[in-house]
């Protein structure tokens, strides 16, 4: 009897012990996973324009492209930063990225490529605001270079762009962009949406649909690469 009851109390303390060890096994396996989506990977967000170089204006208030972009990219980096990424901005305030008391342009944008060659990251997203002659275009669209990694991105941004914000599907195209060519690393453009276009202007000054915009980026980006885990 006393045999029995000792072999009972040794296979349950086993079994505890196998199911803890499983447990530990899969809580690793997990974090593991999630180190290997996120906390190695690098994003560089370039917020476009700044400083004496504000981009397109609204057409009905008048807000400045460089102001909109910067608020999406700080909602976007927060995303990501939630999400385990390492996060590098290229500007982090209304200041020109080039710095010094004469803007210039050439010089601002060697500054973002230098900014993306130090991260080494695992890809740049630039943001940017869009406008036409026409007012009636409008739409979130994603550029990236020809025959470049960065295509895969950008069709991804557009399927959600399409999916969230845009009435009517547009397609993601070649950009010859100077962020999209300046590097190696894959790299996309994303135009949010025209700030020529009244109602599109209307949505994207406020900040609820910069956030929007941010978090549609980031869930298209997090969706690709949890694809290569």
């Amino acid at each position: 009897m006393a045999f029995v009851t000792i072999r009972k109390r040794t296979v349950v303390i086993v079994l505890s012990a196998v199911l803890a060890l499983v447990t530990v096994f899969a809580t690793a396996a997990t974090v593991i996973a999630s180190t290997r989506a996120t906390g190695n990977i690098t994003i560089v967000i370039d917020a476009g324009h700044g400083g004496a170089d504000g981009g397109v204006t609204g057409i009905t208030t008048g807000t400045k492209e460089s102001d909109i972009n910067l608020s999406i990219a700080k909602y976007l980096m927060k995303y990501l930063q939630d999400g385990g990424y390492n996060v590098v901005m290229t500007r982090s305030d209304s200041a020109a990225v080039c710095g010094g008391i004469k803007y210039n342009k050439r010089e601002d944008m060697r500054v973002r490529r230098d900014i993306v060659k130090a991260a080494k990251p695992d890809l740049v997203i630039s943001v940017h605001c869009n406008a036409y002659p026409v007012s009636s275009v409008k739409g979130a669209q994603a550029f990236f270079a020809g025959n470049s990694e960065g295509e895969r991105y950008a069709l991804t941004v557009q399927n959600y762009f399409n999916d969230v914000l845009n009435d009517k599907p547009r397609k993601a195209a070649v950009g010859d962009y100077y962020i999209l060519n300046c590097s190696e690393y894959p790299s996309v453009l994303c135009e949010c949406g025209f700030l020529s276009n009244s109602k599109e202007e209307n949505l994207l000054i406020t900040a609820s649909y910069q956030e929007k915009v941010a978090y549609t980026i980031y869930s298209a980006v997090n969706s690709v690469f949890g694809e290569k885990t």
